[in-house]
């Protein structure tokens, strides 16, 4: 049990570890892995239930897809190009979950799944990944950080489900405002 509580503070550095890629438009203080997850295990569960999949899975898969980055961090595309940091990924979560036991075991695998994408449940999950980074840019589009639209134009060509795809397109279109408009009433 030692080893659970253990990893339970582990998890908690996701909470401080940023998403790296933001820095590149200048993004002073984007969202954290945490926040990431959280947001990607939602759309993954929307997902999956668009495309008649096994949602509780892809929900895990995107629950767990980046406690690695409690011990690598987050590295954006530009630095990925100059070192392995799929291997480093993969080793990372291989020692994180050793052990945790079936669980841990458990968990290790989805993450394989997701990387291999062999799987209906694998797509949905890097699709929700991909989707809630076209959200997150729309977010930074609408207080001006216009080179965000750079990540919505790669997860339009990456994403496989026709759920995902019709989603990015409505993204593109909607205000990340518009969600509180109707919501605020001035009393009179």
């Amino acid at each position: 049990m030692k080893e659970i509580v253990n990893f339970f503070f582990e998890t908690g550095m996701l909470k401080h570890v940023k998403r790296s890629g933001w820095w590149l438009i200048n993004v002073k203080d984007p969202e954290n892995i945490a926040e990431h997850s959280f947001r990607t295990a939602v759309i993954g569960y929307f997902l999956a239930k668009m495309e008649d999949a096994d949602a509780d899975k892809v929900m895990k898969m995107c629950l767990f897809h980046d406690l690695h980055e409690s011990r690598v961090n987050d590295l954006h595309k530009v630095g990925q190009k100059y070192i392995d940091f799929e291997k480093g990924e993969r080793k990372a979560g291989k020692d994180q979950m050793k052990n945790l036991g079936e669980t841990g075991k458990e968990i290790f695998e989805l993450n394989e799944e997701i990387h291999e994408r062999k799987t209906k449940e694998a797509n949905i999950a890097k699709d929700a990944d991909y989707v809630e980074c076209a959200v997150q840019a729309k977010e930074y589009i609408d207080i001006g950080h216009e080179y965000a639209q750079n990540w919505i134009d790669n997860v339009k060509t990456v994403v496989k489900s026709e759920s995902a795809k019709k989603m990015v397109s409505l993204i593109e279109k909607t205000s990340s405002n518009e969600w509180w408009k109707t919501l605020k009433k001035i009393q009179r």
